[in-house]
């Protein structure tokens, strides 16, 4: 049986300092409260895997900063291994600011099958189903594979009187670009600086007129940060990213077939 969650929401991000983080937290807590996965106030650990084409397509869009963006992943809350073991598979989509998060939970070996031959995975509801076919188009407009590995602590509080209203402080984060099982690895790379979080701010309508005063009296302002995107945007400053290339009739080139006239 699979699980399915929305989200619809306007969503801020912010880097701070865990020094940042210790002076707002008192009166962060005055308005808002631990997320119940943070047991005993302490993190928890998210495990995602972002699926892209061989070109990095889907990236370098979003990259664009175009008025539509969407993004596929699997995520996990524990490193899980086995087949039978149950994971999210989400489509992530922005239009002007505004997020809307669409998954299904489904076995990892359900995994494969739907991505590269488009199998669906047994459905028992209405809106599993449909959030399941809005998968299968995506996958077939875009030929994808494991792209990149991410994981980070995250701490969560939500608004005491509005539940809809997050904020998420994000830490530890680790990537690679290979073996994408859900679990940290040697070949982890920290993608920020020990002690600095990305604080993300996540609410239906307006910011609280407490939480935009705190904000500003701290010097803290928003500002894009994609943890996908920050990869993305180092390897192909240091050369890292590789490309398949085709000709028009479906034949793999290298680089060395575009010759200067």
């Amino acid at each position: 049986m699979l699980a399915i969650a929305t989200f619809k929401r306007y969503e801020k991000k912010y880097l701070i300092t865990k020094a940042q983080l210790d002076e707002i937290m008192p009166l962060l807590l005055e308005h808002m409260e631990l997320d119940p996965y943070c047991i005993g106030g302490n993190e928890y650990r998210i495990y995602s895997i972002y699926y892209d084409t061989p070109n990095h397509d889907i990236i370098r869009q979003n990259s664009s900063k175009p008025v539509y963006k969407e993004k596929m992943r699997i995520r996990s809350y524990y490193d899980k291994s086995d087949p039978e073991d149950k994971v999210f598979m989400e489509l992530k989509k922005k239009s002007d600011g505004v997020g809307n998060k669409r998954r299904i939970k489904l076995k990892i070996r359900e995994i494969e099958p739907f991505v590269n031959e488009g199998i669906l995975p047994e459905t028992k509801d209405y809106l599993s189903s449909q959030v399941a076919k809005e998968l299968k188009y995506f996958l077939s407009k875009n030929k994808v594979a494991p792209a990149l590995y991410v994981q980070y602590d995250r701490l969560a509080l939500f608004g005491k009187e509005d539940k809809d209203f997050r904020m998420t402080f994000d830490r530890n984060l680790r990537t690679r670009r290979s073996n994408f099982v859900l679990g940290e690895s040697d070949e982890d790379v920290f993608l920020l600086p020990k002690d600095t979080y990305i604080m993300e701010i996540k609410i239906l309508g307006a910011m609280p007129m407490w939480l935009a005063t705190l904000l500003s009296e701290n010097g803290l302002y928003s500002r894009g940060f994609s943890k996908y995107g920050q990869v993305y945007k180092k390897d192909a400053r240091e050369g890292n990213l590789i490309y398949e290339l085709e000709d028009i009739n479906g034949n793999k080139l290298d680089f060395d077939n575009f010759q200067e006239d």
